[in-house]
């Protein structure tokens, strides 16, 4: 996908063949301080959940997610395909590692979607945040540690999202955040993967 700048992307991959992509707590940890350290620089990360066997980001491109770089017999990648590339690479060599495995952790391209419209990137924004609930992970979507709907509704002082940024660009009201996430999204997880 080309990306760009100003740009709203819900980006997400799963494990090849649906299969797990984290292990253990520590997995989790390690892949968010590998997104804190390959991701945040370049863009403004406004909503990220990490299930089991796949994850979601919702991503505010900006001039450097944007910078073209030239390949070698190729199209010019840009540094946030470049960079997402880095971090599930980096990240499937640590797991093979740890799991004394070889091949491909995850399926072979990351996936982005273009959300223009505030509805959508809220809708988008509660869909992720529902993710283990909705899988019955959890009985409660706040009991879930791993995705940001801890920071959104103030449980957690995280510092991976933008929040300010989504409200900004949506114009969507925290004070009704958790009331809003326990409406259930359908049609955004019918169009994915």
């Amino acid at each position: 996908m080309h990306y760009s700048p100003n740009e709203i992307y819900h980006i997400y991959n799963r494990g090849n063949n649906k299969q797990p992509i984290f292990f253990s707590d520590e997995n989790y940890l390690f892949f968010l301080r590998k997104v804190n350290h390959q991701l945040k620089p370049i863009c403004d990360i406004l909503c990220w959940c990490l299930m089991p066997n796949h994850f979601h980001f919702i991503i505010h491109a900006n001039e450097n997610s944007c910078t073209e770089w030239p390949t070698f017999g190729g199209k010019p990648m840009q540094e946030l395909a470049y960079r997402i590339g880095v971090l599930l690479s980096s990240y499937s060599q640590a797991i093979n590692r740890q799991n004394d495995t070889t091949g491909s952790l995850f399926q072979q391209k990351t996936k982005s979607k273009n959300l223009s419209i505030s509805e959508d990137i809220t809708g988008c924004m509660h869909y992720i945040h529902q993710n283990a609930w909705r899988a019955g992970l959890v009985n409660k979507i706040e009991e879930w540690p791993y995705s940001s709907f801890l920071d959104y509704a103030g449980l957690r002082q995280g510092t991976l999202c933008n929040k300010s940024l989504l409200m900004e660009l949506t114009g969507y009201d925290l004070q009704n955040f958790y009331r809003d996430s326990y409406n259930v999204i359908e049609d955004v997880g019918a169009k994915l993967f």
